[in-house]
């Protein structure tokens, strides 16, 4: 599995064509999302699987590392070309959004 820091992210955002998918719960996201994030709790991941590009690479943020680890190898099982962000939220320094209620 490929893994890439907060700031390698943060840097190349607006220049990339990744998708980025945050698997955090409800609550840890109402805190703030990455603004271009798209919000798929990891539990609910295999049921929506599908809603994702498969031509496009998919970068998962969680709120440490480690579900998006898990997230990615799952997709990455499903035939997505997947990126883990190391460090989560915690290492995230660039801007976030508060999520429509």
């Amino acid at each position: 599995m490929k893994e890439m820091t907060a700031k390698e992210l943060e840097q190349t955002l607006e220049t990339s064509s990744f998708v980025v998918v945050d698997v955090r719960e409800d609550e840890e996201v109402a805190e703030g999302i990455i603004p271009e994030a798209l919000h798929i709790r990891l539990s609910t991941l295999p049921e929506r699987i599908e809603e994702l590009d498969k031509t496009k690479e998919i970068v998962f943020v969680c709120r440490s590392g480690k579900r998006s680890a898990m997230a990615a190898d799952f997709a990455d099982n499903q035939g997505f070309q997947t990126t883990n962000m190391v460090g989560g939220m915690l290492a995230w320094e660039g801007p976030t959004k508060t999520p429509e209620k």
